[in-house]
């Protein structure tokens, strides 16, 4: 009997059951940020192991997944139509061998993508890596500055892991808690001799300077004082709180700005912090995630991390508040 012609296997085909879960974890990392070497950060591995897993994953899928535009690696059409499952599936898997493991933050090796604008940043930022390098000194962060319009649609993605806002409305799957109401003061420069509570007279006969979050959030306060029968001269919008503050320090200017930010600069700038002369509504201010993150046990560790250190931040400014110091 002739002996039976062998059949080729392809090295990576489609049935094969050695695939493990780091190759999906990693197609989700490229898509997720863009590159090879901001995936490679975000896993903890070289560049040469993620760019051998995508040479597999491509071998897997009969298709480039990614083609390079400029810096960025962008999504083929067949990416598009998968990364929703895959990062189902890398997420579910990923909390199914969670379950019964006891959980140690000093173990941890990974980075968390957080948005954030500049302003919570500053406030939520260096007690959260003071505790982060004490308990998991292998947790790394990357933040970066989100339109607030799609906010939800980067952390459907994966893009983001977590986003710290202002109130606004979102979809079922998007969870979200409340880390605290943020108030409004105003800045004026040290020295203008503005011993007793700011009127409301001074503070509309004044210029002010302005600083824009985009459409809806520079027009706020003068929406609620147009409702109040009222304007404000505004001389100057500005992108960044830092840059409004410098130019107040110089001109004797006004800046209606958050509470807890006001006072970090008053520690480094000639500036003083007042109390509105009326009723301002406070802002809450958000942590939102996706659902698939709910039960991932480090990202609710690190949420708990964020919401405890805003209650301290938030106590320590009622604090000063409650003992006139502004």
């Amino acid at each position: 009997m002739p002996p039976k012609p062998r059949v080729a296997v392809p090295p990576a085909s489609r049935s094969d059951l050695r695939l493990d879960l780091n190759l999906f974890r990693v197609l989700d990392a490229i898509h997720s940020h863009g590159g090879i070497s901001q995936a490679a950060r975000a896993l903890h591995l070289s560049q040469p192991a993620i760019s051998h897993a995508l040479r597999r994953l491509r071998e897997l899928f009969d298709d480039p997944l990614f083609v390079r535009q400029g810096n960025q690696m962008l999504p083929t059409e067949r990416t598009r139509r998968v990364i929703a499952q895959v990062q189902s599936h890398v997420r579910g898997l990923g909390a199914v061998l969670n379950q019964g493991r006891s959980f140690e933050p000093a173990e941890l090796e990974m980075s968390f993508e957080i948005g954030v604008r500049d302003v919570l940043e500053s406030i939520t930022f260096p007690r959260l890596m003071q505790h982060l390098a004490q308990l998991a000194p292998g947790v790394s962060l990357s933040s970066r500055r989100v339109v607030r319009q799609q906010m939800e649609a980067e952390l459907t993605a994966g893009r983001l892991d977590l986003a710290i806002e202002r109130l606004t409305r979102t979809g079922p799957r998007i969870r979200s808690l409340k880390l605290a109401d943020e108030s409004m003061v105003v800045l004026t420069a040290k020295g203008e001799g503005r011993k007793r509570a700011m009127t409301l007279k001074q503070y509309l006969a004044a210029r002010h300077v302005q600083v824009s979050l985009g459409p809806e959030a520079s027009e706020a306060l003068d929406r609620f004082l147009a409702d109040q029968g009222m304007e404000r001269r505004v001389a100057l919008r500005c992108q960044h709180y830092f840059a409004a503050a410098q130019v107040v320090a110089e001109t004797g200017w006004m800046l209606t700005m958050p509470r807890t930010y006001a006072r970090n600069l008053a520690q480094v700038l000639p500036v003083s912090v007042h109390e509105l002369p009326f009723q301002l509504p406070p802002i809450p201010m958000m942590m939102y995630w996706h659902a698939d993150r709910e039960d991932d046990p480090a990202h609710r560790w690190l949420r708990g991390l964020l919401a405890s250190g805003a209650v301290q931040v938030m106590n320590g400014m009622n604090r000063r508040r409650s003992s006139n110091i502004i």
